[in-house]
């Protein structure tokens, strides 16, 4: 098997402050979890920013400015900005960090789909900010919008003018049919790094039998030509990359997707599930990729070709 590639995902849009006392919300915070995670083994960090004045997910480039420079200089995993940013966020609102950083890596969501967060709202009783908790209940009615004129803008002006490489979002079958279709027009090239989402309400759910069906349905668009890595909300995180590390495939931990490190026990940092899964797949006989094996199998231009 391939060196196995571990993301952390280290703070994002889906979790609010008041979840947990452990999430990072300012620079300084972003940028400890991150050279934390790093440390312990994480080869891509994958990075949302917030406002550190109300906690909100943040598409302000000034944000992301503060902690990126800070994490490329003291490590030297491979930084990867999403381009999903928060529902709430337009397109251009989401691009401005990345058009900017130039960074070697991006996420890309492969589809316009609900992301219903509201039942988390139901297991928190105190709220540090007013806007949380109507975020969290009004997510009944919020639809994450990725069309293909979307997409191919993004492929466009962060793949084709920045040359960065992409980390696909897949969260439902029909999400690889997408990425087949831009494949197929020449607009996605080269080996593919697939992350199957899982447990995310209006996308699949958390059965392991929906990841060997994802695995299955990929073999069969790609062959060959991809890679694959899994991330599993919540609870379902470390069985289903657990799972995945056994079939061969890549996993993806980070506060981002799941605030426990045990049933009912909150962890205390990013690195403390990046500790857990490299036990984990080192256990398995499974060796972690560096930074330079992961540019290395995943055709990255280089830190040295960013922005940041």
């Amino acid at each position: 098997m391939t060196k196995i590639i571990i993301t952390c995902a280290v703070t994002g849009s889906i979790h609010t402050p008041s979840m947990s006392p452990h999430l990072p919300v300012t620079a300084q915070e972003i940028t400890d979890n991150a050279i934390g995670a790093a440390e312990a083994g994480a080869t891509i960090l994958h990075l949302h920013a917030r406002d550190p004045e109300n906690g909100r997910p943040s598409a302000d480039p000034a944000h992301f400015m503060a902690f990126l420079p800070q994490i490329k200089q003291r490590c030297d995993a491979v930084l990867n900005i999403s381009t999903g940013g928060s529902a709430t966020m337009t397109l251009d609102q989401r691009l401005a960090a990345p058009k900017l950083a130039e960074p070697e890596m991006c996420s890309l969501n492969m589809g316009t789909m609900n992301f219903a967060l509201y039942p988390a709202a139901e297991r928190v009783t105190e709220w540090k900010y007013d806007w949380e908790k109507p975020f969290l209940e009004g997510s009944d009615d919020l639809v994450f919008k990725n069309t293909p004129r979307d997409m191919e803008h993004i492929l466009l002006e962060l793949g084709e003018k920045r040359g960065a490489r992409f980390e696909f979002e897949c969260y439902d079958v029909s999400h690889l049919y997408m990425l087949k279709h831009f494949v197929d027009r020449g607009l996605v090239r080269g080996k593919l790094f697939i992350q199957f989402v899982f447990g995310v309400l209006g996308g699949i759910g958390p059965d392991p039998e929906n990841l060997t069906h994802m695995k299955l349905i990929a073999d069969k668009l790609f062959g060959d030509e991809y890679a694959f890595s899994v991330l599993a909300a919540g609870r379902h995180q470390m069985p289903l990359i657990t799972m995945s590390a056994i079939l061969g495939g890549h996993v993806r931990v980070g506060l981002e997707d799941s605030l426990m490190i045990s049933r009912g026990v909150l962890a205390r940092d990013n690195a403390e599930q990046v500790a857990k899964i490299r036990r984990i797949v080192e256990e398995l006989g499974r060796n972690v990729a560096s930074a330079e094996d992961a540019r290395q199998m995943l055709d990255l231009k280089g830190a040295d070709r960013t922005a940041i």
